[in-house]
Protein backbone atom coordinates (compact mmCIF):
# COMPACT_ATOMS: atom_id res chain seq x y z
CA UNK A 1 0.00 0.00 0.00
CA UNK A 2 1.33 3.44 -0.84
CA UNK A 3 -0.46 5.11 2.10
CA UNK A 4 0.88 3.79 5.41
CA UNK A 5 -1.25 6.16 7.52
CA UNK A 6 -4.81 4.79 8.10
CA UNK A 7 -7.31 7.58 8.69
CA UNK A 8 -7.99 8.79 12.22
CA UNK A 9 -10.74 11.19 13.17
CA UNK A 10 -9.08 14.63 13.56
CA UNK A 11 -9.94 15.00 17.21
CA UNK A 12 -8.73 11.53 18.10
CA UNK A 13 -5.54 12.04 16.05
CA UNK A 14 -4.73 15.14 18.05
CA UNK A 15 -5.42 13.26 21.28
CA UNK A 16 -3.27 10.23 20.40
CA UNK A 17 -0.37 12.10 18.79
CA UNK A 18 0.15 14.56 21.62
CA UNK A 19 3.63 14.57 23.12
CA UNK A 20 2.27 13.14 26.38
CA UNK A 21 1.77 9.70 24.81
CA UNK A 22 4.85 9.64 22.53
CA UNK A 23 6.81 7.41 24.93
CA UNK A 24 3.91 4.96 25.24
CA UNK A 25 3.63 4.51 21.49
CA UNK A 26 7.39 4.19 20.86
CA UNK A 27 7.69 1.58 23.64
CA UNK A 28 4.67 -0.35 22.31
CA UNK A 29 6.08 -0.29 18.77
CA UNK A 30 9.48 -1.56 19.91
CA UNK A 31 7.85 -4.45 21.79
CA UNK A 32 5.62 -5.45 18.87
CA UNK A 33 8.46 -5.31 16.34
CA UNK A 34 10.50 -7.63 18.57
CA UNK A 35 7.79 -10.15 19.40
CA UNK A 36 6.36 -10.81 15.95
CA UNK A 37 3.47 -8.29 16.29
CA UNK A 38 1.89 -10.31 19.07
CA UNK A 39 -0.60 -8.30 21.21
CA UNK A 40 0.61 -9.95 24.39
CA UNK A 41 2.57 -9.02 27.46
CA UNK A 42 3.11 -5.78 29.32
CA UNK A 43 5.21 -2.73 28.63
CA UNK A 44 6.68 -0.38 31.23
CA UNK A 45 6.27 3.33 30.60
CA UNK A 46 7.09 6.49 32.54
CA UNK A 47 3.95 8.48 33.22
CA UNK A 48 3.91 12.04 34.44
CA UNK A 49 0.62 13.66 35.39
CA UNK A 50 -0.23 14.75 31.85
CA UNK A 51 0.60 11.35 30.33
CA UNK A 52 -1.29 9.45 33.04
CA UNK A 53 -4.32 11.68 32.55
CA UNK A 54 -4.38 11.22 28.78
CA UNK A 55 -3.73 7.47 28.86
CA UNK A 56 -6.39 7.07 31.59
CA UNK A 57 -8.85 8.72 29.26
CA UNK A 58 -8.03 6.24 26.51
CA UNK A 59 -8.19 3.17 28.76
CA UNK A 60 -11.22 4.43 30.70
CA UNK A 61 -9.57 3.74 34.06
CA UNK A 62 -7.34 5.76 36.35
CA UNK A 63 -3.56 5.26 36.14
CA UNK A 64 -0.94 6.22 38.68
CA UNK A 65 1.98 8.43 37.78
CA UNK A 66 5.59 7.34 38.13
CA UNK A 67 8.41 5.54 36.34
CA UNK A 68 7.99 2.04 34.91
CA UNK A 69 4.21 1.88 35.11
CA UNK A 70 2.87 -1.40 33.61
CA UNK A 71 0.47 -1.25 30.67
CA UNK A 72 -0.84 -4.35 28.89
CA UNK A 73 -0.68 -4.34 25.10
CA UNK A 74 -4.04 -6.11 25.01
CA UNK A 75 -5.60 -3.23 26.99
CA UNK A 76 -4.24 -0.69 24.49
CA UNK A 77 -5.49 -2.77 21.59
CA UNK A 78 -8.96 -3.14 23.08
CA UNK A 79 -9.24 0.56 23.94
CA UNK A 80 -8.24 1.64 20.44
CA UNK A 81 -10.76 -0.72 18.87
CA UNK A 82 -13.50 0.77 21.10
CA UNK A 83 -12.48 4.31 20.18
CA UNK A 84 -13.62 6.34 17.20
CA UNK A 85 -10.56 5.04 15.35
CA UNK A 86 -11.86 1.45 15.42
CA UNK A 87 -8.31 0.27 14.78
CA UNK A 88 -6.20 -2.31 16.57
CA UNK A 89 -2.91 -1.33 18.18
CA UNK A 90 -0.75 -2.25 15.17
CA UNK A 91 -2.88 -0.24 12.72
CA UNK A 92 -3.16 2.64 15.16
CA UNK A 93 0.64 2.83 15.52
CA UNK A 94 0.94 2.85 11.75
CA UNK A 95 -1.50 5.78 11.65
CA UNK A 96 0.23 7.64 14.49
CA UNK A 97 3.79 7.28 13.14
CA UNK A 98 3.06 7.20 9.43
CA UNK A 99 5.04 4.04 8.76
CA UNK A 100 4.38 0.29 9.01
CA UNK A 101 5.04 -1.65 12.18
CA UNK A 102 7.66 -4.19 11.04
CA UNK A 103 7.87 -7.76 12.22
CA UNK A 104 11.64 -7.81 12.63
CA UNK A 105 11.79 -11.53 13.32
CA UNK A 106 9.86 -12.31 10.14
CA UNK A 107 11.98 -9.80 8.22
CA UNK A 108 15.17 -11.48 9.45
CA UNK A 109 13.80 -14.87 8.46
CA UNK A 110 12.88 -13.56 5.03
CA UNK A 111 16.33 -12.01 4.53
CA UNK A 112 18.01 -15.23 5.66
CA UNK A 113 15.86 -17.20 3.22
CA UNK A 114 16.91 -14.87 0.40
CA UNK A 115 20.60 -15.18 1.33
CA UNK A 116 20.27 -18.95 1.50
CA UNK A 117 18.98 -18.80 -2.06
CA UNK A 118 21.99 -16.67 -3.09
CA UNK A 119 24.45 -19.27 -1.76
CA UNK A 120 22.49 -22.08 -3.41
CA UNK A 121 22.61 -20.27 -6.74
CA UNK A 122 26.35 -19.71 -6.25
CA UNK A 123 26.87 -23.45 -5.66
CA UNK A 124 24.91 -24.21 -8.82
CA UNK A 125 26.90 -21.64 -10.83
CA UNK A 126 30.22 -23.06 -9.62
CA UNK A 127 29.07 -26.57 -10.54
CA UNK A 128 28.00 -25.36 -13.98
CA UNK A 129 31.39 -23.72 -14.47
CA UNK A 130 33.24 -26.89 -13.45
CA UNK A 131 34.70 -25.18 -10.39
CA UNK A 132 32.66 -26.74 -7.58
CA UNK A 133 35.48 -29.01 -6.41
CA UNK A 134 38.28 -26.44 -6.70
CA UNK A 135 40.37 -26.34 -3.54
CA UNK A 136 39.97 -22.57 -3.11
CA UNK A 137 36.16 -22.53 -3.21
CA UNK A 138 35.35 -23.25 0.49
CA UNK A 139 37.70 -20.52 1.75
CA UNK A 140 36.36 -18.08 -0.84
CA UNK A 141 32.74 -18.64 0.14
CA UNK A 142 33.59 -18.50 3.84
CA UNK A 143 35.32 -15.19 3.28
CA UNK A 144 32.36 -13.80 1.35
CA UNK A 145 30.02 -14.84 4.15
CA UNK A 146 32.12 -13.45 6.99
CA UNK A 147 33.56 -10.17 5.72
CA UNK A 148 30.25 -8.41 5.19
CA UNK A 149 31.31 -7.24 1.72
CA UNK A 150 28.26 -8.78 0.11
CA UNK A 151 25.74 -8.13 2.88
CA UNK A 152 26.53 -4.42 2.81
CA UNK A 153 25.89 -4.38 -0.93
CA UNK A 154 22.51 -6.09 -0.62
CA UNK A 155 21.05 -9.31 -1.95
CA UNK A 156 20.40 -8.25 -5.55
CA UNK A 157 23.84 -6.67 -6.02
CA UNK A 158 25.54 -9.66 -4.37
CA UNK A 159 23.66 -12.10 -6.58
CA UNK A 160 24.71 -10.27 -9.76
CA UNK A 161 28.32 -9.89 -8.60
CA UNK A 162 28.71 -13.59 -7.78
CA UNK A 163 27.09 -14.62 -11.06
CA UNK A 164 29.42 -12.36 -13.06
CA UNK A 165 32.48 -13.42 -11.05
CA UNK A 166 31.84 -17.13 -11.60
CA UNK A 167 31.25 -16.56 -15.32
CA UNK A 168 34.62 -14.80 -15.55
CA UNK A 169 36.39 -17.42 -13.43
CA UNK A 170 35.06 -20.12 -15.75
CA UNK A 171 36.96 -18.39 -18.56
CA UNK A 172 40.13 -17.66 -16.59
CA UNK A 173 40.57 -20.71 -14.33
CA UNK A 174 42.33 -22.99 -14.61
CA UNK A 175 45.01 -21.25 -16.69
CA UNK A 176 44.86 -22.27 -20.31
CA UNK A 177 47.00 -21.70 -23.38
CA UNK A 178 44.81 -18.93 -24.72
CA UNK A 179 45.46 -15.41 -26.02
CA UNK A 180 45.48 -12.57 -23.53
CA UNK A 181 42.07 -10.96 -23.15
CA UNK A 182 41.50 -7.31 -22.40
CA UNK A 183 39.49 -6.56 -19.28
CA UNK A 184 36.83 -4.59 -21.13
CA UNK A 185 36.27 -7.48 -23.56
CA UNK A 186 36.02 -9.99 -20.73
CA UNK A 187 33.61 -7.73 -18.86
CA UNK A 188 31.41 -7.31 -21.94
CA UNK A 189 31.33 -11.06 -22.39
CA UNK A 190 30.36 -12.00 -18.84
CA UNK A 191 28.43 -8.94 -17.62
CA UNK A 192 27.13 -7.28 -20.77
CA UNK A 193 28.97 -4.07 -19.82
CA UNK A 194 32.53 -3.13 -20.78
CA UNK A 195 32.94 -1.57 -17.32
CA UNK A 196 31.33 -4.47 -15.47
CA UNK A 197 34.65 -5.64 -13.99
CA UNK A 198 36.24 -2.27 -13.30
CA UNK A 199 38.05 -1.75 -10.01
CA UNK A 200 35.02 -0.08 -8.49
CA UNK A 201 32.68 -3.03 -9.05
CA UNK A 202 31.65 -5.67 -6.55
CA UNK A 203 32.07 -8.37 -9.21
CA UNK A 204 35.74 -7.45 -9.64
CA UNK A 205 36.31 -7.52 -5.89
CA UNK A 206 34.86 -11.00 -5.34
CA UNK A 207 36.48 -12.36 -8.52
CA UNK A 208 39.95 -11.21 -7.48
CA UNK A 209 39.46 -12.67 -4.00
CA UNK A 210 38.81 -16.03 -5.65
CA UNK A 211 41.78 -15.64 -7.99
CA UNK A 212 44.09 -14.76 -5.10
CA UNK A 213 43.09 -17.93 -3.26
CA UNK A 214 43.38 -20.01 -6.43
CA UNK A 215 46.95 -18.78 -6.96
CA UNK A 216 47.94 -18.82 -3.27
CA UNK A 217 48.36 -15.06 -3.15
CA UNK A 218 47.17 -12.45 -0.65
CA UNK A 219 43.97 -10.61 -1.44
CA UNK A 220 45.06 -7.55 -3.47
CA UNK A 221 44.68 -4.23 -1.65
CA UNK A 222 46.27 -1.74 -4.05
CA UNK A 223 45.67 -0.91 -7.68
CA UNK A 224 49.12 -2.27 -8.56
CA UNK A 225 48.39 -5.57 -6.81
CA UNK A 226 45.08 -5.86 -8.62
CA UNK A 227 46.78 -5.24 -11.97
CA UNK A 228 49.37 -7.90 -11.16
CA UNK A 229 46.67 -10.43 -10.33
CA UNK A 230 44.69 -9.66 -13.48
CA UNK A 231 47.91 -10.10 -15.41
CA UNK A 232 48.50 -13.49 -13.78
CA UNK A 233 45.01 -14.44 -14.96
CA UNK A 234 45.92 -13.45 -18.52
CA UNK A 235 43.86 -10.26 -18.48
CA UNK A 236 45.14 -6.87 -19.63
CA UNK A 237 43.63 -4.08 -17.56
CA UNK A 238 44.76 -1.52 -20.13
CA UNK A 239 46.88 -1.37 -23.26
CA UNK A 240 49.45 1.26 -22.31
CA UNK A 241 50.80 0.88 -18.76
CA UNK A 242 52.43 -2.53 -19.07
CA UNK A 243 55.63 -2.70 -21.09
CA UNK A 244 58.23 -5.18 -22.21
CA UNK A 245 61.86 -4.15 -22.86
CA UNK A 246 63.47 -5.27 -26.11
CA UNK A 247 66.99 -5.07 -27.49
CA UNK A 248 67.92 -5.74 -31.12
CA UNK A 249 64.45 -7.07 -31.94
CA UNK A 250 64.30 -6.73 -35.72
CA UNK A 251 61.04 -7.73 -37.40
CA UNK A 252 61.85 -8.72 -41.00
CA UNK A 253 58.66 -7.38 -42.63
CA UNK A 254 58.57 -4.24 -44.78
CA UNK A 255 55.69 -2.50 -43.03
CA UNK A 256 56.39 0.88 -41.38
CA UNK A 257 56.42 -0.47 -37.81
CA UNK A 258 58.86 -3.27 -38.63
CA UNK A 259 61.16 -0.83 -40.40
CA UNK A 260 60.99 1.50 -37.40
CA UNK A 261 61.97 -1.34 -35.07
CA UNK A 262 64.95 -2.20 -37.28
CA UNK A 263 65.97 1.47 -37.33
CA UNK A 264 65.90 1.57 -33.53
CA UNK A 265 67.95 -1.62 -33.33
CA UNK A 266 70.52 -0.19 -35.74
CA UNK A 267 70.69 2.99 -33.65
CA UNK A 268 71.43 0.90 -30.57
CA UNK A 269 68.21 1.90 -28.80
CA UNK A 270 66.34 -0.08 -26.19
CA UNK A 271 62.60 -0.18 -26.96
CA UNK A 272 59.69 -0.30 -24.53
CA UNK A 273 56.79 -2.03 -26.23
CA UNK A 274 53.20 -1.69 -25.03
CA UNK A 275 50.15 -3.79 -25.76
CA UNK A 276 48.74 -0.81 -27.63
CA UNK A 277 51.77 -0.80 -29.92
CA UNK A 278 51.55 -4.52 -30.64
CA UNK A 279 47.88 -4.08 -31.47
CA UNK A 280 48.73 -1.27 -33.87
CA UNK A 281 51.56 -3.27 -35.41
CA UNK A 282 49.15 -6.01 -36.35
CA UNK A 283 50.06 -9.49 -37.54
CA UNK A 284 53.79 -9.19 -38.16
CA UNK A 285 56.77 -11.44 -37.55
CA UNK A 286 58.77 -10.12 -34.62
CA UNK A 287 62.03 -11.88 -35.52
CA UNK A 288 63.60 -13.50 -38.55
CA UNK A 289 62.77 -17.13 -39.36
CA UNK A 290 64.43 -19.44 -36.85
CA UNK A 291 66.01 -16.54 -34.97
CA UNK A 292 66.78 -17.48 -31.36
CA UNK A 293 65.32 -14.90 -28.96
CA UNK A 294 66.67 -14.81 -25.41
CA UNK A 295 64.54 -13.60 -22.50
CA UNK A 296 65.71 -12.37 -19.12
CA UNK A 297 64.00 -11.22 -15.94
CA UNK A 298 66.20 -8.36 -14.73
CA UNK A 299 66.64 -5.08 -16.69
CA UNK A 300 70.31 -5.00 -15.64
CA UNK A 301 70.95 -7.93 -17.95
CA UNK A 302 69.43 -6.15 -20.95
CA UNK A 303 71.24 -2.92 -20.06
CA UNK A 304 74.55 -4.78 -19.88
CA UNK A 305 73.82 -6.40 -23.26
CA UNK A 306 73.16 -2.96 -24.76
CA UNK A 307 76.34 -1.52 -23.28
CA UNK A 308 78.32 -4.48 -24.61
CA UNK A 309 76.76 -4.03 -28.05
CA UNK A 310 75.64 -7.63 -28.44
CA UNK A 311 73.87 -8.32 -31.71
CA UNK A 312 71.51 -11.04 -30.48
CA UNK A 313 67.91 -10.06 -29.71
CA UNK A 314 67.03 -9.95 -26.02
CA UNK A 315 63.72 -9.37 -24.27
CA UNK A 316 63.45 -8.34 -20.61
CA UNK A 317 60.24 -9.08 -18.68
CA UNK A 318 61.23 -7.05 -15.58
CA UNK A 319 59.93 -9.71 -13.21
CA UNK A 320 56.51 -11.24 -13.66
CA UNK A 321 55.67 -10.53 -17.30
CA UNK A 322 53.16 -7.85 -18.17
CA UNK A 323 50.45 -8.87 -20.60
CA UNK A 324 52.38 -7.37 -23.49
CA UNK A 325 55.38 -9.54 -22.62
CA UNK A 326 53.30 -12.68 -22.58
CA UNK A 327 51.75 -11.79 -25.92
CA UNK A 328 55.12 -11.12 -27.50
CA UNK A 329 56.53 -14.43 -26.29
CA UNK A 330 53.46 -16.34 -27.49
CA UNK A 331 53.76 -14.73 -30.92
CA UNK A 332 57.45 -15.60 -31.22
CA UNK A 333 56.93 -19.19 -30.10
CA UNK A 334 53.92 -19.61 -32.40
CA UNK A 335 56.02 -18.34 -35.33
CA UNK A 336 58.62 -21.01 -34.64
CA UNK A 337 61.28 -18.82 -33.10
CA UNK A 338 63.27 -20.67 -30.41
CA UNK A 339 62.78 -18.72 -27.18
CA UNK A 340 64.95 -19.35 -24.12
CA UNK A 341 64.45 -17.92 -20.65
CA UNK A 342 66.69 -17.11 -17.71
CA UNK A 343 65.63 -15.67 -14.35
CA UNK A 344 66.48 -15.48 -10.68
CA UNK A 345 67.25 -18.57 -8.65
CA UNK A 346 64.83 -17.76 -5.86
CA UNK A 347 61.30 -19.03 -5.32
CA UNK A 348 59.48 -16.14 -7.02
CA UNK A 349 62.04 -16.32 -9.83
CA UNK A 350 61.58 -20.00 -10.55
CA UNK A 351 57.80 -19.58 -10.32
CA UNK A 352 58.05 -16.99 -13.11
CA UNK A 353 60.36 -19.30 -15.05
CA UNK A 354 57.81 -22.07 -14.77
CA UNK A 355 55.11 -19.85 -16.26
CA UNK A 356 57.35 -18.73 -19.15
CA UNK A 357 58.55 -22.25 -19.89
CA UNK A 358 54.95 -23.48 -19.86
CA UNK A 359 54.30 -21.12 -22.79
CA UNK A 360 56.83 -23.09 -24.86
CA UNK A 361 60.10 -21.38 -24.00
CA UNK A 362 63.23 -23.38 -23.16
CA UNK A 363 65.17 -22.94 -19.91
CA UNK A 364 68.38 -20.94 -20.37
CA UNK A 365 71.01 -21.86 -17.78
CA UNK A 366 68.21 -22.79 -15.36
CA UNK A 367 69.36 -26.29 -14.40
CA UNK A 368 70.41 -27.72 -11.05
CA UNK A 369 74.01 -27.75 -12.25
CA UNK A 370 73.77 -24.08 -13.27
CA UNK A 371 72.40 -23.21 -9.84
CA UNK A 372 75.08 -25.11 -7.93
CA UNK A 373 77.83 -23.52 -10.00
CA UNK A 374 76.41 -20.03 -9.53
CA UNK A 375 75.85 -20.51 -5.79
CA UNK A 376 79.42 -21.71 -5.34
CA UNK A 377 80.71 -18.51 -6.96
CA UNK A 378 78.88 -16.16 -4.57
CA UNK A 379 81.07 -14.12 -2.27
CA UNK A 380 79.96 -13.52 1.34
CA UNK A 381 78.48 -10.11 0.48
CA UNK A 382 76.12 -11.66 -2.07
CA UNK A 383 75.25 -14.89 -0.27
CA UNK A 384 71.59 -14.19 0.47
CA UNK A 385 69.51 -16.82 2.24
CA UNK A 386 66.72 -18.40 0.23
CA UNK A 387 63.39 -17.59 1.89
CA UNK A 388 59.75 -18.36 1.24
CA UNK A 389 57.79 -21.41 0.23
CA UNK A 390 59.63 -23.82 -2.12
CA UNK A 391 58.32 -23.93 -5.68
CA UNK A 392 58.55 -27.02 -7.87
CA UNK A 393 60.62 -26.75 -11.05
CA UNK A 394 58.77 -28.95 -13.50
CA UNK A 395 61.36 -28.58 -16.28
CA UNK A 396 64.00 -30.04 -13.92
CA UNK A 397 62.78 -31.25 -10.50
CA UNK A 398 66.39 -31.54 -9.33
CA UNK A 399 66.68 -27.74 -9.43
CA UNK A 400 64.14 -27.18 -6.67
CA UNK A 401 65.79 -29.89 -4.60
CA UNK A 402 69.22 -28.34 -5.12
CA UNK A 403 67.95 -24.90 -4.10
CA UNK A 404 66.40 -26.29 -0.92
CA UNK A 405 69.59 -28.17 -0.11
CA UNK A 406 71.94 -25.19 -0.67
CA UNK A 407 69.58 -22.55 0.74
CA UNK A 408 70.97 -19.57 -1.19
CA UNK A 409 69.28 -17.23 -3.65
CA UNK A 410 71.22 -16.40 -6.81
CA UNK A 411 69.98 -13.33 -8.62
CA UNK A 412 70.30 -13.01 -12.34
CA UNK A 413 72.73 -10.10 -12.33
CA UNK A 414 75.28 -12.37 -10.62
CA UNK A 415 75.53 -14.28 -13.91
CA UNK A 416 75.95 -11.31 -16.26
CA UNK A 417 79.28 -12.51 -17.65
CA UNK A 418 78.01 -15.98 -18.54
CA UNK A 419 74.76 -14.67 -20.02
CA UNK A 420 76.54 -12.08 -22.16
CA UNK A 421 78.92 -14.73 -23.46
CA UNK A 422 75.92 -16.83 -24.50
CA UNK A 423 74.39 -13.86 -26.31
CA UNK A 424 77.69 -13.10 -28.02
CA UNK A 425 78.02 -16.69 -29.18
CA UNK A 426 74.63 -16.38 -30.93
CA UNK A 427 76.13 -13.84 -33.35
CA UNK A 428 79.83 -14.54 -33.12
CA UNK A 429 80.41 -11.33 -31.21
CA UNK A 430 83.46 -10.96 -29.02
CA UNK A 431 82.56 -9.89 -25.48
CA UNK A 432 84.99 -9.21 -22.69
CA UNK A 433 83.94 -11.12 -19.56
Amino acid sequence: MSDHRPPLPPGLRAYLTGPELAGVWSTARARLERNGLQITGTISVDLDAAAADRLSGLLSRPLQTGPGRPVKLADLDEALRRSAAQLGLVSALQAIHGRPVTDHRAARRDVQTQWDAVWLRLDAALAGAGLADAAWVPAWIAGMRSTGVLTRAGIDAADRALDHAVAALAVLLPPADRPTVELAALASRVTGDAHGLDDTTLASLVLLRAAALAHDRPVPETAAQRRDLWQLLGVATDAVSGTVLTWRLQPPSEDRWSRMMRDRANLGLITHLTLHELDRAGAVSYAGPGQVVSVCENPQVLQAAAHAGVEAPLICLSGNPATVGTRLLRALISAGNPVRYHGDFDWPGVAIAGRIISLGASPWRMSATDYRTAAAMLDPDHAIALTGKPVPTAWEPALSAAMQARGLAVHEESLLGVLLMDLADDHGTTISP
